[in-house]
């Protein structure tokens, strides 16, 4: 099954974090808390979840994830303005593998120039950043563009979680034991 890296800084929506963490590790998946320092402990804006920086953004290897998730709440905007953290965002887009973000998580999509021309979705105050970005936006429970997966609200995440979990399943990208001695092998399913 695939790493999947889940972008995380202080004052992320709870629910946008524990339910597709909880469903990606149910369905086999080993979720990597990736933000801007290793070893820092990140709190959920409710109070609900705490989780701690396994792996720093800035310089980590895009392409040993198969799915990059971005949760929503205050976390995505005050992310956004560290340049490790987007660059990681552009560089993982550069792999062509799965992004989902919901809520505000299409704030670091914009920043990191990935959205014009797309369609997405988001919580409604994001409405019109991702609009003047040049993106398509639709109110809808979950739109999926290209490599692009995202949902508005903590209600979608069935959807979501479910979306994810399947584009993993058939087109995703497994991470595991390589051939080639580099320690990595990536196999589009």
């Amino acid at each position: 099954m695939a790493r999947i890296a889940m972008l995380l800084g202080n004052e992320f929506e709870d629910s946008e974090f524990t339910v597709p963490r909880d469903r990606l590790a149910a369905a086999g998946h080993e979720v990597v808390i990736v933000g801007r320092r290793a070893g820092e402990t990140v709190r959920g804006k409710r109070g609900e979840a705490t989780a701690t920086v396994a792996e720093a953004a800035e310089g980590l290897a895009a392409d040993s994830f198969g799915a990059l998730v971005i949760p929503g709440g205050h976390s995505p905007d005050a992310l956004r303005t560290d340049e490790g953290v987007v660059d990681f965002v552009r560089r993982f887009a550069r792999t062509g593998r799965p992004i989902a973000a919901v809520c505000h998580g299409p704030q670091l999509l914009i920043e990191a120039g990935l959205v014009r021309g797309r369609a997405l979705t988001s919580w409604p105050s994001v409405r019109t950043d991702l609009l003047n970005a040049g993106a398509r936006w639709e109110d809808r429970e979950v739109v999926v563009d290209g490599n692009l997966i995202t949902s508005r609200k903590p209600d979608d995440l069935p959807a979501f979680s479910r979306t994810l979990i399947d584009r993993l399943g058939a087109g995703g990208v497994t991470i595991g034991p390589a051939s080639d001695g580099t320690g990595m092998s990536c196999a589009s399913g």
